[in-house]
């Protein structure tokens, strides 16, 4: 197997999980490996274009939950730069276990987007969700938690990959919370390649959503 080839059947294993529990425990197994294949062999850009967005949006003092954190990559980049209130959660333990070792999280949230979070309702000033919205992910639903959780004026910023949102039920979940006055939409990035070395190139936006709802 040559190395391009190689994440993106591992991005396939896992985006083809039959259920959330399997989704879970493929990820256990990648853990150990995933920071090597995301960062050296397939050069994962997403960290640093979601951050990027991020920083324009958050002050640094803000509390802030990694939501389908993995392995820390996207929090050790909030964390590089000045953002040191962070909690990270994730579906699967063994990626938690990894990103326990970067020293960058005060606490670490075992949970499943799309199904009740054990969290405090406005626990937190911003969200970040970078990866979690694709095949075999969280579903639209989580939108609803993430909003609970956040406080009011607080922001959810978050990757959707563009060709699976055009054919999913996402335009029509995020366009309701519009409407029913639970958040707004500051930005929609344009599309860009998250793995620009990967012989298939998976596109996706970051968007950027202020909570309203009282």
């Amino acid at each position: 197997m040559n190395k391009t080839n190689e994440v993106p059947e591992k991005a396939q294993w896992v985006y083809n999980s039959p259920d959330l529990k399997e989704l879970a425990q493929r990820y256990d197994r990648w853990a150990i490996d995933y920071d090597r294949d995301m960062v050296n062999v397939f050069g994962n850009v997403g960290p640093q274009k979601t951050v990027e967005v991020f920083v324009k949006y958050v002050a640094t003092d803000a509390k802030i939950i990694d939501v389908g954190a993995g392995t820390g990559l996207v929090g050790q980049l909030l964390y590089q730069q000045g953002y040191h209130h962070l909690d990270a959660l994730d579906i699967s333990w063994q990626m938690l276990e990894e990103a326990r070792k970067k020293n960058i999280y005060d606490e670490l949230y075992k949970g499943t987007l799309g199904q009740h979070l054990d969290l405090a309702s406005d626990s937190y000033q911003a969200i970040m969700a970078k990866g979690v919205f694709a095949p075999g992910h969280a579903p639209s639903s989580a939108f609803d938690e993430l909003i609970r959780i956040t406080s009011k004026g607080g922001i959810i910023i978050f990757t959707l990959r563009s060709e699976y949102y055009e054919n999913s039920d996402f335009p029509d979940k995020q366009k309701s919370l519009e409407t029913s006055g639970h958040w707004k939409l500051l930005e929609k990035t344009e599309p860009f390649p998250m793995w620009p070395k990967a012989t298939q190139k998976l596109f996706y936006n970051v968007w950027v959503y202020e909570v309203i709802r009282s």
